[in-house]
């Protein structure tokens, strides 16, 4: 019987909110992908990389893919820092209070996003691409240019996308 009050007990599954995404870069260069987080923060003035329960981005030149991050991607090494604003439905570009608001697999020297690797920054200096370790700079674009998203609920994540609920239960 204790064991089905404790169960009884444990708090509603919380419902994810989804947003997907569009970035346009120079030179033919763009990037798509998605997050999702618990609709609970979307009161919040701003979401960070640690209340995300999936995220994902491709990279495309020309239409062709050129590489691919995932969160399951994550390591203790990445370069991995995730400014959005809900009530705005964008992300955050470069400020005097949010100098780099976005490194997804990528430093401000664009090198960090490893071999084989993919990444994204909004840095003082620009928007830009990380590709195999190198910074590809006829992707760029000036560090305020807007970056919206749009929600989207229905939005579907690739398996390595998203955190599982027993990670998240290690993690609290």
């Amino acid at each position: 019987m204790g064991l089905v009050l404790s169960v009884v007990a444990l708090p509603a599954v919380a419902e994810n909110v989804g947003f997907r995404f569009l970035w346009e870069g120079a030179s033919g260069f763009e990037m798509v992908g998605a997050l999702a987080f618990d609709e609970s923060l979307m009161s919040e003035p701003v979401i960070y990389e640690g209340d995300l329960a999936c995220f994902e981005i491709e990279g495309r030149q020309d239409g062709d893919a050129i590489g691919r991050f995932a969160l399951d991607m994550v390591t203790l090494e990445t370069d991995w820092r995730l400014t959005f604003l809900p009530g705005q439905g964008a992300f955050a570009v470069y400020s005097l209070a949010t100098p780099t608001p976005q490194e997804w697999n990528m430093d401000g020297l664009g090198t960090s996003c490893g071999e084989g690797g993919f990444g994204f920054n909004i840095g003082n200096y620009a928007q830009d691409l990380c590709l195999d370790g190198k910074l590809l700079i006829a992707s760029q674009m000036p560090p305020r240019t807007p970056f919206p998203a749009v929600r989207d609920d229905a939005v579907t994540f690739s398996p390595d996308a998203c955190r599982d609920a027993m990670m998240l239960s290690a993690l609290e």
